[in-house]
């Protein structure tokens, strides 16, 4: 591994701050103050998803984006709690303690530095190109199973009832329904005036924040109709609105348990910030490193764990809302958690006024949003492998638990990978004019005429042991679509790779028009590539005058070698290099080949 680029990583002086500037830090603070109200309700709100008390996702909201904006490489993302980390930490831990208690944090502390360390192995050993390879209908379909666990576990404080927890989504659905009778009307009543103002602030200004505003109605509600002698539940006073440093306490056993759930939440993380970060660079024209992103993800959840924070990754929402308000650096991340410290000195005394059915409203609200209606459409409509991965994943996170999904759906993921790595595209090309330039073109598609000797081809794709049989079956099933062509010129695009196996074809194929009285002929634009087939020993079968940089020099060194006899009763002359053969008495030594004006027709 480089040092120095090891070195580099780890920096403390990180690229952008040398754009720092008074005018970039006063666009970064008003974008950080707006960051801040936003996340105050969301802290609160995605620490009860995560079954933790409430300043534990103020805290994280506070650490996490800190730390990953002075490491991380996105200019304009935002780092913090996220819905789909705290789902399934949830999920998790439920399962082998109670939610909320000594246990469970110390477990959710514990498995925030195990998630941060396995973030870190990963940048370090430059994983973050293989995150890519990772279809997005994963995170579609991980994201709709937890979002409906969420909303589920979220009914029965938005009736006031009072249920066991844990489980699935019908269990929790269940669980309501065997207790309806303790249904409580007011707390029916805070929730939905909660939601409601969610959704008409939004609809208003989607710049203002809803959620503080929403939490404000649930809390005036609480007190207009008398919530606390009404019985319902509201939420404790915060103990301290400043993390501090704790070493969580754990046995080996219970780390040993969390190891599995540690890689999901280390990779549905990744693939967060990873994709969100990718998306803002491309929109901004910024340059964007997934490597040096990983390692700042993997150092701010290393260390969260420490200050009583839970694990985060890149935030959608903050980060959209960042670059709307106009941040320029990650100094933004910087300011908004200052001011949400701020914020918690001045209104955490009020904390306690807040019913517990009002923050089940903002949840259920959040959990709505999470699920990407028109994403889905698009992919049932478009893909069938990808709506594949979607239902795979979808199905796995509601029937099982839901940190299975991302395995379920990494292994379909690559499954769709590998089997379209091992069916590369084989097209048949013949000429057309196309504003006074040869191309070379697909024949069935422009119902082409071709040469009556000559077969040019074209593979897209890699030539390696997992294609070899699928390429072979290609080139066969066009010996008999188009026969008698006993000379072959195929054009190698794209090819990425290529071992053995794959040159053993090429041999294959050069010696089996050799021995039907033709000849082979193969078109590699990269030197690179030349390189490979000449040590695999290509040339020793092939020649290396059979190896052309273009399709033009190999169709030359093709025509030259066809055989006379049939071109003297040829009509077509479907290459410019006719002109050189006999033709039939009369005809058109250098027809030209056909003119199309739209190469592709819709």
């Amino acid at each position: 591994m480089d040092t120095r680029q090891l070195t580099a990583n780890f920096s403390l002086r990180r690229p952008w701050y040398g754009e720092v500037n008074r005018a970039t830090l006063k666009d970064d603070a008003v974008a950080g103050l707006t960051n801040a109200a936003i996340v105050l309700p969301q802290g609160v709100a995605f620490a009860v998803i995560a079954g933790l008390p409430p300043e534990y996702g103020l805290f994280t909201a506070m650490i996490t984006p800190v730390i990953a904006a002075i490491w991380g490489t996105s200019m304009i993302m935002v780092s913090g709690p996220t819905t789909a980390i705290s789902a399934v930490m949830f999920a998790t831990l439920s399962q082998m303690a109670p939610a909320g208690t000594p246990i469970y944090i110390h477990m959710a502390l514990t498995l925030t530095i195990m998630v941060g360390l396995f973030q870190l192995l990963a940048g370090v050993f430059r994983l973050g190109g293989l995150i890519s390879f990772i279809s997005h209908s994963v995170m579609v379909g991980f994201t709709t199973a937890a979002a409906l666990l969420i909303g589920a576990s979220q009914i029965g404080g938005a009736l006031g009832i009072q249920t066991e927890g844990g489980g699935g989504v019908v269990e929790r659905i269940w669980q309501v329904a065997e207790h309806l009778e303790g249904f409580n009307p007011v707390a029916l009543l805070i929730a939905g005036g909660t939601l409601a103002t969610i959704v008409i602030v939004q609809k208003i200004n989607r710049k203002l924040p809803a959620y503080l505003f929403a939490l404000a109605v649930g809390a005036g509600l609480g007190e207009i109709l008398d919530a606390r002698t009404s019985g319902i539940a509201m939420f404790e006073s915060l103990p301290s609105v400043i993390p501090s440093l704790s070493i969580p306490e754990t046995s080996i056993s219970q780390v040993v348990s969390l190891l599995p759930s540690a890689v999901s939440i280390a990779f549905i993380g990744l693939l967060e910030a990873i994709s969100i970060g990718r998306a803002f660079a491309m929109r901004r024209h910024e340059r964007y490193d997934s490597n040096q992103e990983i390692i700042g993800q993997g150092l701010s959840n290393a260390v969260a764990g420490f200050f009583q924070a839970y694990a985060g990754s890149g935030s959608f929402t903050r980060s959209a809302l960042n670059a709307e308000g106009g941040a320029k650096t990650p100094m933004s991340a910087i300011f908004a958690a200052g001011f949400l410290l701020i914020m918690l000195l001045v209104l955490a005394p009020f904390v306690d006024r807040i019913p517990k059915p009002a923050m089940a409203g903002i949840i259920i609200f959040v959990a709505w949003r999470l699920i990407n209606f028109a994403e889905i459409r698009h992919l049932i409509a478009n893909s069938r492998s990808e709506t594949l991965i979607l239902l795979l994943t979808f199905v796995t996170g509601v029937a099982t638990e839901l940190e299975n999904a991302i395995f379920v759906g990494v292994v379909a993921s690559l499954a769709v990978f590998l089997h379209r790595s091992a069916r590369p595209h084989v097209a048949v090309l013949a000429p057309v004019m196309y504003h006074g330039r040869r191309l070379m073109r697909g024949v069935p598609f422009h119902n082409l005429e071709q040469c009556p000797q000559v077969l040019v081809q074209r593979l897209e794709g890699p030539l390696f042991f997992g294609s070899v049989e699928h390429i072979e079956r290609e080139f066969r099933r066009y010996e008999t679509a188009y026969p008698e062509r006993d000379y072959k010129v195929l054009a190698l695009k794209g090819l990425g790779k290529i071992d053995l196996s794959g040159v053993d074809l090429l041999m294959a194929e050069a010696l089996r028009a050799r021995k039907n009285g033709g000849d082979f002929h193969l078109v590699v634009a990269y030197m690179e590539t030349v390189r490979a087939l000449d040590e695999m020993g290509l040339f020793d079968v092939l020649g290396r005058d059979h190896i052309h940089p273009t399709k033009a020099e190999a169709i030359a060194a093709v025509v030259a070698q066809v055989r006379d006899s049939i071109c003297r009763d040829c009509t077509i002359r479907a290459f410019s290099e006719c002109g050189a053969k006999p033709a039939p008495q009369g005809a058109d030594k250098q027809k030209p080949p056909p003119e199309i004006e739209q190469i592709y027709r819709f």
